[in-house]
């Protein structure tokens, strides 16, 4: 009796599981024939990268959307951009287009660095589903024009900070180097590029004197640069070729003096006697005439005597001045014997048989 019951009893839990199998199987079926008709993302939300000014256009592709609605939201600020149709931020650089109710376009005009983030492409689905993509914001580099140095006057000597500071997106590198390309003389090494901000010069001195460029770039262009002249001051320093010269009676001589100053210097030449030697170089044929050549903070001087006299011979002094300091040199002039007639008679018979040589050469070549 008590056998017939349990196996009764089994019969029955048999019966109750297998109905809830059919029950559990039929639910199944139902909710994948539920989501086959769901929408869903067609596509993954591109991330993108614009340049700041620039447009940008996300795009989000859902299938089988039916009466459902599809809605843009940016993330950090949860803020609703459109609801199916309709655009409900107030931002005027923001529109809405779609395709055939499968692909919806949020457009953003003039990008600005405010605008980087997430953006969510929704469905209101039960429950929501969503597809979020990123939108990078790039901003090319601009040197901040109150936090970088202008050109600047320092004395021989001083030490030197030349600072540059530029923002962007991404962080901008960036470098110093001289405009001509020349090395720079910096921490004892010799180098043509100093990486970062600062560009510190310990003891200055005239070979520093130049242009310098701060770049800055970070991979946005165009890249962007600043001129920075550095000038050094230093008293006048002058040397002489030759301290003394010789020339015989009538012959024309040049004296020549060569000086470096910053400011530029002032330059003349003086006779022994203290006089200064101003020449005019209108008139043909004037006894002095004075010339200068100028190359940075280098200036080349010359003084010609024509036709020397005996009153010639002496010193001349070259004399530089600047705001700074004065230094001069002497050169002296002594008289040396003429050339004999002998020795020009010499010159003339070689120079005549050159000539004579070179037509007879060329009467055989012809």
């Amino acid at each position: 009796m008590t056998l017939n019951i349990i196996i009764i009893f089994s019969i029955i839990i048999i019966i109750q599981i297998s109905k809830g199998a059919d029950i559990h199987v039929l639910d199944s079926q139902t909710r994948l024939l539920e989501d086959s008709s769901m929408p869903k993302f067609a596509e993954t939300i591109p991330n993108i990268t614009v340049s700041v000014g620039k447009d940008a256009l996300l795009s989000c592709v859902v299938e089988n959307l039916n009466n459902y609605k599809v809605a843009w939201v940016r993330v950090a600020t949860q803020t609703i951009l459109s609801i199916h149709h309709n655009v409900i931020t107030q931002n005027p650089r923001v529109s809405l287009t779609y395709n055939d109710h499968r692909s919806w376009y949020l457009h953003i005009r003039e990008v600005e660095e405010d605008d980087r983030g997430w953006y969510m492409c929704q469905i209101n689905t039960d429950p929501m589903r969503s597809r979020k993509g990123y939108l990078q914001i790039v901003v090319p580099p601009v040197i901040i024009e109150n936090m970088t140095s202008n050109d600047m006057v320092v004395r021989e000597g001083s030490n030197v900070t030349l600072v540059c500071k530029a923002r962007g997106y991404p962080e901008p590198y960036v470098m110093w180097r001289r405009e001509d390309g020349e090395e720079m003389a910096v921490g004892g090494e010799d180098v043509n590029v100093v990486d970062g901000e600062i560009l510190h010069i310990t003891k200055v001195s005239r070979l520093h004197m130049a242009p310098y460029l701060c770049v800055a770039s970070n991979g946005v262009p165009p890249s962007i640069s600043k001129r920075v002249h550095l000038r050094v001051q230093f008293p006048p320093m002058l040397s002489i070729p030759n301290q003394l010269e010789g020339a015989y009676i009538g012959q024309d001589v040049i004296l020549e003096c060569h000086t470096e100053a910053y400011p530029a210097s002032i330059n003349y030449w003086t006779t022994e006697r203290g006089d200064m030697i101003i020449s005019d170089v209108s008139r043909a044929g004037d006894k002095y005439e004075t010339s200068s050549t100028t190359i940075g903070y280098s200036k080349y001087m010359k003084l010609q005597i024509r036709n020397v006299v005996s009153a010639d011979f002496g010193s001349y002094r070259c004399v530089a001045k600047n705001s700074l300091g004065e230094t001069d040199g002497i050169i002296k002039l002594d008289e040396i014997p003429m050339p004999t007639s002998t020795e020009g008679n010499n010159i003339s018979n070689i120079d005549l048989s050159t000539n004579l040589i070179s037509i007879n050469i060329f009467q055989l070549n012809s």
